[in-house]
């Protein structure tokens, strides 16, 4: 039997030539964004106008009714479009393109069998994910149920390139990471303190070339940070699932986990990449009210106040 194991080296060619392809064909249809920098509390918040963000709203009410009418069988990735198909990342996930990408090359994992995206991330997500994060430098996210910007009820992460910006450093939000955490124990769990919402931030061993282990580890770390900051655990349908919506970020050298208290701020989306500094609105009116209420205050008020 043929493994489905990503072969080491072959994912970013695949990606690049897959994009080509579903440009010239149609199938990719990449929204068209106007990149702005707002300065906040010392970061260098990466803003996307964007004009189509009216389409990724009606997909996401799609996804709440069909979650709302238990139809746990609807799969919105699978059967997939075969001009979006990038590679088998494992027996359990393979990867495909955003249809709808705001920022290139930017990869949807997803699992082979339906999973609902409020299960908790097991073995085998990180497993795909870290192989991925092994292909090329990237920001790996997930976005834990609808209130944390999820807008399909089938489990996947995401990862997209970095930098995030044109300028500073690759991820915004590490303006704020002092180095002496940065270069602190691998694996200890951290408060840092000029994150103004409750989180839980750890750096992490990455090693390319032990796939197996640093997924390992990685569970490990992930489970550390969601009781560090208090997302907690249910049973639901003999599922692990979380007990509160929550974003994942995760990169080769930290992983960063924030609760979420709610979708949007004034019909402004954040998903978990507004917590590494990269935000995204829908027009001209809504940067401006980015602008106005500060890129951080918009963080606060999806979140719950820190505990620090």
């Amino acid at each position: 039997m043929k493994s489905l194991h990503l072969v080491p080296g072959t994912l970013w060619p695949a990606i690049v030539e897959r994009t080509e392809h579903a440009l010239q064909c149609g199938a990719l249809k990449p929204i068209d964004t106007v990149q702005t920098v707002i300065e906040c509390d010392d970061v260098r918040f990466v803003v996307r106008q964007v004009s189509s963000l009216t389409r990724k709203e009606l997909e996401r009410r799609q996804a709440a009714r069909v979650q709302r009418e238990h139809q746990p069988a609807a799969n919105p990735f699978l059967p997939y479009e075969p001009d979006l198909f990038v590679a088998d990342i494992s027996d359990t996930h393979l990867a495909l393109l955003n249809k709808f990408s705001v920022i290139d090359h930017h990869l949807l994992i997803v699992t082979r069998a339906f999973e609902r995206q409020e299960t908790l991330l097991d073995l085998a997500d990180f497993d795909a994910l870290m192989r991925c994060i092994a292909e090329f430098d990237g920001i790996g996210f997930y976005n834990g149920g609808t209130d944390a910007g999820a807008s399909q009820p089938h489990k996947h992460l995401q990862i997209v390139p970095l930098p995030l910006g044109d300028d500073g450093p690759a991820v915004p939000i590490e303006s704020l990471f002092a180095d002496a955490v940065i270069e602190g124990s691998v694996g200890a769990v951290w408060n840092l303190p000029r994150l103004p919402f409750r989180h839980a931030f750890a750096r992490i061993a990455f090693d390319e070339t032990a796939p197996d282990e640093t997924a390992k580890t990685a569970l490990s770390c992930y489970c550390a940070l969601l009781e560090a900051a208090g997302v907690g655990a249910i049973e639901r349908d003999g599922q692990a699932c979380q007990a509160m919506p929550y974003n994942l970020l995760v990169t080769r050298r930290w992983m960063l986990v924030v609760p979420r208290l709610a979708e949007c701020v004034e019909g402004i989306s954040v998903n978990a990449l507004g917590f590494a500094g990269s935000l995204f609105v829908r027009d001209a009116a809504h940067r401006e009210l980015v602008e106005r209420i500060g890129p951080m205050n918009v963080l606060r008020r999806v979140a719950f106040a820190s505990s620090a």
